[in-house]
């Protein structure tokens, strides 16, 4: 079965080996039609402290490396911060 990849923003690189990605998500609200924006903070594995606040980059599912860790980074696709 192939792993989860998801595609968020890094808004947090002070942990060592580890980076914080906002991952937000669309969808239309049943009720209301409208079209609706939800995000979640997921904690990934960086083991060269590669990634950089701002950066878009790509996360891994994986076994679990801490208690709150289950994702890795796999690449980022910018080099530049997205505004």
């Amino acid at each position: 079965m192939p792993k989860r990849v998801l595609q968020g923003t890094v808004v947090s690189d002070a942990n060592d080996k580890t980076v914080v990605v906002r991952v937000e998500r669309r969808f239309t609200h049943p009720v209301m039609k409208k079209t609706v924006r939800r995000s979640k903070k997921y904690q990934a594995h960086d083991e060269a402290n590669l990634a950089k606040i701002g950066q878009i980059v790509l996360i891994e599912e994986c076994a679990p490396i801490s208690k709150n860790k289950r994702w890795t980074l796999v690449t980022d696709t910018s080099a530049a911060p997205s505004a």
